[in-house]
């Protein structure tokens, strides 16, 4: 069986979403192409093929016929920020430059003819010269519009070409050179649209690391991030950056983590903490050991999130896709009929250069890719516009427990003796069979045993049963610690269950020996959280939890919330899939250990605290990078404006092009003018969606 390779190539030269549709289809006609990711914020396509038919040359050969180029790689697989300057690339430069004085010459003609001068003065340039003049600006945009005709593609600046034709076949050379004029205009508007959308993700870039001081035979060295490696010892100084993810071995610092989690407010690092790269250690110094480096990071990740979240295309994203390829085959057959009917040859051509595509195209990635980038800013990961589109029309939300509506550290508050077991002896076995396990309970556990000095017994053997317990093997008796299921115990503690606790029951060799209660805090943000969420729209929100009846009903009539309780897994799944099938759109907030399957099957999986916690980062489509219950009404506002913000990039590019395309038909509004307004759209997609790069949550 062929492996397959994957690839991350960069593309430079695109400016919106057909764009991006060029190069993939470029690349995906190619043999052997498993699949390709084309990402406009990032500025590069991710191929993912087989060795045997494809190969990276043939891909960026690709690339370069659909007319887009591909940057030089240097030896650490960083693209390069300068390139010399090749002839094409200046021919480009100087075609451009050329194009767009000669532009601004013509409007001056034009503002002539308002004062009685522009017949003088084409009397005084003959027509071959102006033909040579519009050949200058157009060249550039004539290769493109005929490498795509090559391919069998139909872009925006087909139809305004035409129009240019049109121009100079009734003899109107100065219309031709404006419309090619404010082509150009459109075009670096366009540019510059998509550019202020990636402006977030590079921002965000570039705070990676890009150097370390690593120990190396008892010296400090500093070497570039991609020469560090995973048990390597970091040294970061006060105020430097942590180049890597890894343990602190020596030292303490206060450190700032706003790049992973958003939160301004820094938290202490000593012995035995975990750190993360693109951090900083704003007082005292580390030494670090290495666990994780560059695209491994947890900020690596992060930035592999966001870049890759075009992939998940929203509904109302594909739609646009599929409006833009019908209407410009609608735009010809209205200039056909304006000719056919006024015999106008320039009114034909006003309409073919004033409609505009590209806004239908730019409506939605722009105003996605701008909330995306606002979110990582403040510790909100969101995998792509599909789940905010989705996020924005839930009606139901279901919630975890333990860790989640919880802070997740419980206490253990008393201990329950069962067949004459003490309780030294019941809390030091209990002690020894979790002390691998990773859930809240079982940390509860090690600091009951920790701070009543109970000795650390070693367990022989360990298995952990997601939603019901541990087992291990201690001193050649079986142990067992989980929930009354699991442990198979006759004896309840009703009366600890009524006052909110959650119990562990104890086993060894089969024989119940004793009843732990521990209890945990609600976060205290979390009632005024619900109380905004209904506010958002939520209808129904659901406690789901595998903790006994008891405990989930005390928590949920504290927070006023439906409640199911004793579930495993599965069991959150089916209620996942219950609600689906009722026509629900379901969010699950969980914290992407034990929730991972309910979380995927979700409409929209939300992960709280994911900072460092892989499973959480793969399972849940949006991740929150802290524990703050409060980001939860952040996200689910974030999603209902940016969709408001798309439907009205939609209603003013839609009432606009009609607008425009009427008057243009009817003669009224002439070519220079049509070409003058072909770009006004997208300037009003750009200030409507830039609103969304400085939104901070609830308003």
């Amino acid at each position: 069986m062929t492996t397959l390779q994957r690839i991350e190539m960069p593309v430079r030269g695109m400016d919106c979403a057909g764009c991006c549709n060029s190069v993939q289809r470029s690349i995906a006609s190619l043999p052997g192409i498993e699949s390709v990711d084309v990402f406009l914020a990032s500025e590069k396509a991710v191929v993912q093929f087989d060795p045997a038919q494809a190969d990276p040359a043939v891909i960026r050969a690709a690339v370069e016929k659909a007319g887009y180029s591909v940057p030089a790689e240097d030896n650490t697989g960083e693209t390069k920020g300068t390139q010399p300057l090749n002839a094409a690339a200046f021919t480009r430069a100087v075609l451009f430059f050329s194009g767009l004085i000669f532009g601004v010459v013509l409007l001056i003609v034009v503002a002539g003819e308002w004062l009685g001068l522009f017949e003088a003065v084409t009397e005084r340039i003959p027509f071959a010269v102006g033909v040579v003049i519009v050949l200058i600006g157009w060249y550039p945009v004539l290769m493109n519009v005929l490498r795509a005709t090559w391919n069998r593609e139909v872009i925006s600046h087909t139809l305004m070409s035409v129009g240019v034709v049109a121009a100079l076949v009734v003899g109107q050379w100065i219309t031709a050179a404006i419309v090619v004029f404010f082509m150009r205009v459109g075009d670096y508007v366009e540019t510059f649209t998509a550019e202020r959308a990636r402006r977030a993700v590079k921002d965000l870039t570039a705070l990676a690391p890009q150097t370390a001081r690593v120990l190396r035979n008892g010296d400090e060295v500093e070497v570039p991030i991609v020469q560090v490696l995973a048990g390597d010892t970091v040294i970061v100084r006060p105020g430097e950056q942590i180049p890597v993810d890894g343990e602190v071995l020596e030292g303490q610092a206060t450190v700032n983590q706003a790049t992973i989690t958003g939160e301004s407010m820094p938290v202490e690092a000593g012995p035995g903490s975990n750190v993360f790269a693109a951090t900083i250690a704003q007082l005292g110094g580390l030494r670090i050991r290495t666990t994780r480096v560059g695209a491994d990071t947890t900020f690596g990740k992060v930035i592999r999130l966001v870049e890759e979240a075009e992939a998940n295309r929203a509904d109302v994203q594909r739609l646009a896709d599929r409006f833009s390829s019908y209407f410009l085959p609608v735009v010809a057959a209205i200039a056909a009929l304006t000719y056919l009917i006024g015999r106008d040859p320039l009114a034909t051509a006003a309409v073919l250069v004033v409609a505009c595509s590209c806004s239908f195209a730019l409506a939605t990635p722009i105003a996605v890719l701008a909330s995306i980038g606002a979110g990582a800013r403040r510790g909100i990961l969101i995998k792509g516009g599909k789940y905010l589109e989705l996020l924005a029309k839930a009606d139901v939300l279901l919630i975890d427990k333990t860790g989640t509506l919880t802070l997740g550290r419980p206490q253990i508050t008393d201990v329950v003796e069962l067949n004459g077991r003490s309780r030294e002896e019941i809390l030091g076995l209990a002690f020894a069979a979790e002390r691998y396990s990773e859930h809240p309970l079982a940390e509860a556990v090690r600091q009951a045993g920790r701070d009543r000095g109970i000795p650390l017994l070693e367990a022989q053997s360990f298995a952990a049963t997601p939603g019901m317990g541990v087992e291990a093997t201690i001193d050649g008796s079986r142990v067992r610690v989980g929930n009354r299921r699991f442990v198979e115990a006759n004896s309840d503690g009703t009366g600890l269950e009524a006052a909110g606790n959650t119990l562990l029951y104890v086993s060894e060799n089969e024989l119940p020996i004793g009843i732990l209660a521990a209890a945990d805090t609600p976060r205290p943000e979390v009632p005024a959280a619900l109380q905004q969420v209904r506010a958002l729209g939520i209808k129904e929100i659901r406690l789901l939890t595998g903790d006994n009846e008891s405990t989930a009903a005390t928590l949920a009539g504290q927070l006023g919330i439906d409640y199911q309780a004793e579930m495993l897994p599965e069991d959150k799944v089916e209620i996942v899939k219950e609600y689906q099938r009722r026509g629900h759109t379901v969010v699950m907030v969980g914290d992407g250990v034990n929730d991972a399957p309910a979380l995927a099957q979700a409409d929209v999986g939300i992960a709280m605290g994911a900072a460092g916690t892989d499973i959480a980062m793969e399972a849940a489509h949006i991740v929150l990078m802290r524990d703050d219950w409060a980001l939860v009404p952040d996200v689910l506002h974030i999603a209902r404006r940016t969709l408001r913000v798309v439907k009205m990039n939609f209603g003013f590019t839609t009432i606009y092009n009609l607008l425009g395309l009427s008057l243009a038909a009817f003669g009224i509004l002439p070519p220079i003018f049509a070409a003058a307004a072909q770009s006004i759209p997208d300037l009003g997609i750009l200030a409507n969606s830039s609103r969304l790069l400085r939104q901070k949550g609830r308003e």
